[in-house]
């Protein structure tokens, strides 16, 4: 089984499974993970570039957070 042969099972399983797949998305479980995530992240970026860019990376942050998990 060849590279191609595994994306496009990837593919396949994607496609037969995306109504399952964006509800675990949309959960409260997803929403606790990426906050987690987004958090380290954003701090960890805060940390190492200039002050002058947090607000920017808060911005990402959040942009990034609405997409993922049930929004609370």
């Amino acid at each position: 089984m060849g590279i191609e042969d595994l994306v496009n099972q990837g593919k396949d399983f994607l496609e037969q499974n995306k109504d399952k797949i964006g509800e675990a998305l949309k959960s409260d479980q997803a929403e606790e993970v990426s906050d987690n995530v987004l958090d380290a992240a954003a701090e960890f970026v805060k940390k190492v570039a200039p002050d002058s860019i947090d607000g920017h990376v808060d911005g990402v942050r959040d942009s990034i957070d609405g997409a993922i998990g049930s929004g609370k």
